[in-house]
């Protein structure tokens, strides 16, 4: 039986239809294994792609920021953003609900003020205290004891800041009354007035001094006068991006992010 011109355009339509539907599926088999880790997911970890925002304490400012490109190179598709500043101002924002989706702070007593905003954090870094001086110690600071003289210009992180905390607590050990010229929001900006020159010495940490070394001196404080500064990490419970920035925390205790951390000086968890 012949076909009318109508009734070939029909079968022809049929016949299409047919030779795409296994295609189709073929094309749909491709996209499902693309989502389940592999490159094309964004990452060879395993880990979704995702661009985080992570709220870092100012004395990991160097550090993370080697890191995070050792991150994003090994997780292709995600892109980390930091914002460093003192802890108490990192937990003012998140206590505001500013968005993002790690917190790392430099003390464990900032990070418990949020605890209801967090998952469960991870100590992922130790740090310890140094005196740093101008370049070649030109005031001849030996010791904790010399930071007494009022000939000094000495600055200290405010009291609410992790390493004004832990000044204060190595000086009234110690029973050394310092009176400093000014109280810095951050470590960082402590360290920043002593590489000026704006103060003769100031209470920072070990990897501070170690970033700047071309720029200040350190003088090492004894163990037993010293305090021992704590880092954890969590994420927060309003991120969007929950899988992404638990992968990210659990990174920086792996060798990889664990490596990192300890050649710029910070010590073990």
């Amino acid at each position: 039986m012949s076909l009318t011109p109508a009734g070939r355009r029909t079968a022809a339509a049929v016949l299409t239809a047919a030779l795409l539907v296994p295609l189709a599926a073929c094309g749909d088999d491709g996209a499902k294994k693309d989502t389940g880790g592999s490159p094309a997911s964004g990452s060879t970890s395993g880990a979704p792609a995702a661009n985080l925002t992570v709220l870092a304490a100012a004395s990991l400012t160097d550090v993370f920021k080697t890191a995070g490109a050792a991150y994003e190179k090994s997780h292709p598709g995600t892109k980390l953003t930091f914002s460093f500043a003192g802890s108490q101002e990192l937990v003012a924002q998140v206590s505001q609900g500013s968005p993002a989706d790690v917190l790392v702070t430099a003390d464990t007593k900032s990070m418990d003020k949020v605890k209801a905003d967090t998952g469960t954090p991870a100590i992922i870094a130790r740090n310890r205290l140094v005196i740093a001086t101008g370049e070649g110690n030109p005031f001849k600071v030996d010791e904790l004891k010399d930071l007494a003289d009022t000939k000094l210009k000495v600055v200290l992180a405010a009291p609410e800041v992790p390493a004004g905390k832990y000044s204060k607590q190595i000086l009234d050990k110690q029973e050394i009354t310092v009176k400093p010229v000014s109280q810095e929001p951050s470590v960082r900006a402590v360290l920043g007035k002593v590489e000026l020159g704006e103060a003769d010495a100031g209470l920072v940490y070990k990897t501070d001094a170690e970033s700047a070394k071309d720029k200040v001196d350190a003088v090492e404080i004894p163990d037993d006068q010293n305090a021992v500064a704590k880092y954890p990490a969590a994420t927060l419970k309003d991120s969007k991006n929950a899988e992404a920035a638990a992968a990210f925390v659990a990174w920086l205790s792996s060798p990889e992010g664990q490596k990192i951390l300890q050649d710029a000086g910070f010590q073990k968890p």
